[in-house]
């Protein structure tokens, strides 16, 4: 039986390469917990070639999102700096395996942020908010995954996109978003569907992320989790997003 690493090793050289890959829940039964396990081993080899953690995703925070892809708990994964690409620019389709676009709001920490917190003590520590899209990829065949999987796979975190940083102060509770592929509406929805307020994932990220005896610090970016179900990407598309009171962002995608 493959151990734990093998399956991080496997996980991180599919992502590197933009290649899918057999579900390990094929080759072995698996909990979350192990999940979290291989994920957390994965991205350390991505730290060990350079890569920095500048955040955190939260993934499966609509109901949209969990029909979609078949589970029904919210789950998180790692940013780094690898992953941000610039608002306004491009992405290779070839680094990716079944890429797919959601929108997002994020938000920029100002104060470490730990375990169990409330609602009004996760906003004191937000410094802004930004308007965001995020690049997800699941390195498994055919899209298809389990819980534990998906957790394996870093949630399916691959890249993001944000837009300029805003007041914190606004309320961004049920903020209308739009997005467009090449000037036609795909998705559109409200930033309500994120767990019925964003910053009740903020709230959710400070809590999973101390099981792991990690926490948010201040200048961490959080992925408060896709809004609406996610596009899937291809070669020549132009994404655009326009988020109520947020501003609007974009990019396009190459070979």
């Amino acid at each position: 039986m493959k151990s734990l690493n093998d399956y991080a090793a496997l996980l991180d050289q599919a992502a590197a390469e933009g290649r899918e890959v057999p579900q390990i829940s094929l080759d072995r039964s698996f909990t979350v917990e192990e999940g979290y396990a291989i994920q957390a081993l994965s991205m350390a080899r991505r730290y060990a070639r350079g890569e920095r953690r500048i955040g955190v995703k939260m993934g499966l925070t609509s109901r949209a999102k969990m029909l979609q892809v078949g589970v029904d708990e919210v789950v998180w994964g790692r940013l780094t700096d690898a992953m941000r690409v610039e608002e306004g620019g491009s992405i290779s389709l070839s680094r990716y395996a079944h890429p797919r676009v959601e929108p997002e709001v994020a938000f920029l920490m100002k104060a470490p942020l730990a375990g169990d917190v409330s609602n009004v003590e996760a906003m004191a520590a937000v410094a802004a908010i930004a308007p965001a899209m995020e690049i997800i990829d699941s390195r498994y065949k055919d899209f298809k995954f389990t819980l534990p999987d998906v957790v394996a796979d870093n949630s399916s975190s691959s890249g993001f996109v944000l837009g300029n940083w805003c007041d914190a102060s606004i309320d961004f509770s049920n903020l209308g978003l739009v997005m467009d592929v090449d000037g036609r509406t795909v998705q559109a929805g409200s930033s309500a569907a994120i767990l019925g307020h964003p910053i009740r994932s903020l709230v959710a990220a400070a809590r999973m992320l101390a099981r792991w005896g990690e926490s948010l610090k201040p200048g961490d970016i959080v992925l408060a989790g896709g809004a609406t179900a996610a596009h899937p990407l291809a070669v020549g598309m132009h994404i655009r997003t326009e988020f109520q009171s947020l501003g609007s962002l974009s990019f396009s995608v190459g070979e």
